[in-house]
């Protein structure tokens, strides 16, 4: 018996012992990946900012420590960080050049490719080089590295460049299947957000802004890719017509789509002669990640600070469609904003928005949060990828508004959608309802029926208020008429571009026109920036895995593709603010 616990103890020690060991090795770990990723990555002479276009690029991304300790890290990156490695590169004289290399490449936004082919422009102005390779381009891909100096393709590569077309889901009659249906009530013809639940097509109006602005987009594609590679627009029209994924690749040269075929080490060996080193020399490289740990320069003067509020817009954590993804959370942009008002170092506020809306009454406290921000202080819009409908909504009140020529904006309409499951319970599941009531709407929402017609009245009438007070939101920050808001409201979308000629926004320009706009407005000379909200904290990351992470939810979209957002929308039906300002449920242009 002594020998049996004697055992057993020393089992239980050794137990005990070894997760002791692994806590701490955890720590360590820990602590390691947090002042790594303090400490600044040094840069030798005659290096070269490597830029991968592959994964997902994201308006923010933030750093997993999570994914690190377990090999799950997933291959997004932020707008916000190429974008800055960019311009520290440009800045930095031990950097001579960058390279773009094109692989499977996903990005949220033709906005977003703008910006960062508007960075890459930027960089070419300090007279360093740009060269870019692929084995093969997708049309995104290529859109960006068309800025380079030299544009390189594998002899057996391919370029992918066809022309831009809109792919609406329309999930009216799979929902019928399971005998669900949706009762609508919207105000705007072109508001074409409930189309995919109660539509098998699109609307003509919807046909009609749909046509306009991937017209639009496609026309600044073209125009940038001619500037760049002084091929005619009509050439390139020509060369998607003929679609010359499947050309000949010595043709490709022939059309100047690129530069010269070569394979991988050829290329190397051009970029040495372009930095000057000889053929067996290494090539000083730097990653994205290593260049976000790059300083760059020292910023010094008062504190303008860049709010990015990007995903749907919705009432609270709870609502979002997928919780591990972005969301703008009414309750928490709120807090933050009222911070800012109050912290007497911000001396003024760019609010970063990049969505296609959501909630109608998040949206409206925000705006009231906006407004009181702007009581304080100057507040400029930078618009993103999407700035419509909710995303105007929280957009209209600031002192201005820039845009990208391709961001996708206004859609001032509202409406609601509320579903119905009396068919799926009564005819396929086989329930049965009865009614006992005291009042007249006593079972107003019941699931035993849809609405009736009085029911669907009021329901009108309310979406029609809500609408009206839409519109005067807009009116009173852009200073319009109601009557001139209604004319370009109704629900329809437009191209930035488009947006500036009818006074939705005050310019055309980048995050950081908008951040030199709001020093200018604060009256400040010097300034420097911080960003928020505050990435979140290694310890903070772990406590919220019990949420569920972000790394299945990735690898099902990467499974499914363009279905993934039908699937993920069937998924959260009932988690949905009924009362909605926002854009087409899932909007694929490609």
């Amino acid at each position: 018996m002594k020998d049996f616990i004697k055992y057993v103890f020393a089992t239980v020690t050794g137990i005990v012992v070894f997760f002791l060991i692994m806590g701490i090795l955890f720590v360590i770990s820990l602590v390691g990946l947090a002042a790594s990723s303090a400490s600044s990555v040094p840069v030798e002479k005659n290096s070269v900012f490597t830029l991968m276009l592959s994964g997902t690029v994201e308006e923010r991304a933030s750093e997993d420590i999570v994914g690190q300790l377990t090999g799950q890290v997933s291959e997004n990156m932020g707008l916000d960080d190429i974008i800055n490695s960019i311009k520290k590169a440009k800045d930095n004289e031990d950097i001579k050049g960058i390279y773009l290399e094109s692989g499977l490449f996903s990005i949220d936004t033709p906005a977003s490719a703008h910006a960062i082919r508007e960075a890459l422009l930027d960089f070419k102005k300090s007279g360093k080089w740009i060269v870019a390779y692929g084995d093969s381009y997708t049309q995104t891909a290529y859109y960006i590295c068309s800025v380079a100096d030299k544009v390189y393709l594998n002899p057996q590569g391919m370029i992918d460049w066809h022309g831009l077309a809109a792919n609406p889901y329309f999930l009216k009659d799979l929902l019928a299947k399971f005998g669900v249906k949706y009762q609508l009530c919207k105000v705007g013809k072109y508001k074409s957000a409930p189309e995919m639940m109660t539509a098998d097509q699109m609307s003509e109006p919807n046909r009609e802004q749909v046509t306009a602005y991937i017209t639009g987009i496609w026309k600044v594609m073209l125009k940038d890719v001619a500037d760049s590679r002084k091929i005619p627009v009509d050439s390139l029209n020509a060369y998607a017509d003929r679609f010359i994924a499947l050309a000949d690749q010595p043709d490709l040269v022939k059309m100047k789509m690129v530069d010269k075929l070569l394979y991988t080490d050829e290329v190397k060996g051009e970029i040495k002669k372009m930095l000057k080193i000889d053929a067996d020399d290494d090539i000083p490289q730097l990653s994205l990640s290593d260049m976000i740990s790059v300083k760059g320069k020292k910023e010094k003067g008062e504190k303008i600070a860049i709010y990015y509020a990007y995903g749907d817009i919705v009432d609270s954590e709870t609502a979002s469609l997928v919780e591990e993804e972005h969301s703008i959370v009414a309750t928490t942009v709120c807090k933050d904003l009222e911070k800012l008002a109050n912290d007497d170092d911000v001396k003024a506020v760019v609010l970063r928005v990049n969505s296609p809306g959501g909630s109608a009454y998040a949206s409206e406290q925000i705006w009231h949060s906006v407004m009181s921000l702007k009581a304080k202080k100057p507040v400029v819009v930078s618009m993103g990828g999407y700035a419509a409908s909710g995303g105007y909504y929280i957009s209209c009140a600031a002192n201005y508004i820039y845009t990208e020529p391709t961001t996708i904006t206004g859609s001032i309409g509202i409406f609601g959608m509320f579903p119905d499951f009396s068919g799926l319970l009564t005819e396929k599941l086989g329930v049965k309802f009865d009614e006992v009531k005291t009042n007249k709407h006593a079972a107003f929402g019941t699931v035993a029926r849809p609405f009736n017609e009085e029911e669907l009245s009021m329901l009108d009438q309310y979406i029609g208020r809500g609408y009206e007070l839409f519109r005067k939101r807009v009116a009173d920050g852009r200073k319009l008429s109601v009557d001139a808001v209604e004319e370009i409201a109704q629900g329809r979308v437009w191209l930035g571009n488009d947006a500036l000629g009818i006074k939705l926004v005050d310019a055309i320009g980048s995050l950081d026109d908008a951040v030199k706009k709001a020093a200018q407005l604060a009256k400040v000379e010097e300034f420097k920036t911080e960003a928020y909200p505050a990435p979140i904290d290694w310890f903070e990351q772990i406590m919220n895995q019990t949420k569920g992470g972000n790394y299945l939810d990735e690898q099902m979209r990467a499974t499914l593709g363009e279905y993934y957002e039908p699937f993920r929308y069937i998924k959260h039906i009932n988690k949905q603010s009924a009362i909605q300002a926002r854009l087409p449920y899932f909007l694929h242009i490609n």
